[in-house]
């Protein structure tokens, strides 16, 4: 049984009299601890493709198991309890609360999880230090700096343990360096801890940390293959 698997999923948003089509009958495999980088223009589909990866939305057609779950017959109550314990997200923009400190803002998915606080502390100190951010606990997200407001976001994605991280243009707020950086942390993230990597880029030296490249075009699989 394949971690996660697309069955000829489409997705459709009207538009006043006009449908259209994001996805086209996506049908896709990815399998536990692989690294996968899709690729794609914007509006090639590739952030709907995720969005329904993350059940942050549903296909109009077709189905999506996760982790032998098929997400269509899911309450919305159900669909937030798999988010919060099968996936962790990191964005663009980061999405840290700005009057929090760093290990309040890893606290964040555990308070949906029933642990108690000193458990959660405990947790969340040691996500930031497996992201490098021993020592900053207790700075707020104006005290850092972009690429560790990332750790930070990387260290809240990881701390209810959940199996695959989405990561959604996770660079493109990045300097160079930094973002060499913070790719090196994800590929260490799934290298020793065998967690699944799933990163929507535009950048194909991004998508080169990956061991597999989806492309996307017109809202289609045109090509899918093993980086070498």
């Amino acid at each position: 049984m394949s971690l996660i698997e697309a069955q000829k999923i489409s997705k459709v948003y009207r538009l006043g009299d006009i449908d259209l089509r994001a996805l086209d009958h996506i049908s896709s495999t990815i399998e536990k601890s692989e690294f996968v980088a899709i690729m794609g223009q914007s509006g090639s589909g590739k952030s709907t493709f995720m969005n329904i990866l993350g059940c942050l939305d549903t296909p109009t057609d077709g189905h999506y198991f996760l982790d032998g779950i098929d997400t269509g017959r899911l309450s919305r109550d159900d669909l937030a309890e798999i988010r919060n314990k099968k996936l962790g997200f990191v964005f663009q923009g980061f999405n840290l609360l700005s009057r929090t400190s760093a290990l309040e803002n890893v606290e964040l998915p555990m308070l949906y999880n029933g642990f108690a606080a000193h458990e959660r502390r405990d947790r969340a100190r040691q996500a930031l230090k497996n992201v490098g951010l021993e020592g900053r606990e207790d700075h707020h997200p104006n005290q850092l700096s972009g690429g560790q407001q990332q750790r930070v976001a990387i260290a809240r994605a990881l701390v209810n343990e959940a199996p695959i991280i989405l990561a959604d243009e996770p660079t493109g707020n990045l300097d160079t360096r930094t973002s060499q950086e913070i790719m090196e942390l994800f590929v260490r993230l799934n290298q020793e801890s065998g967690i699944t990597v799933i990163l929507v880029t535009h950048e194909h030296d991004i998508a080169a940390y990956g061991k597999r490249i989806i492309r996307f075009s017109d809202g289609r699989i045109i090509t899918d293959e093993a980086v070498i």
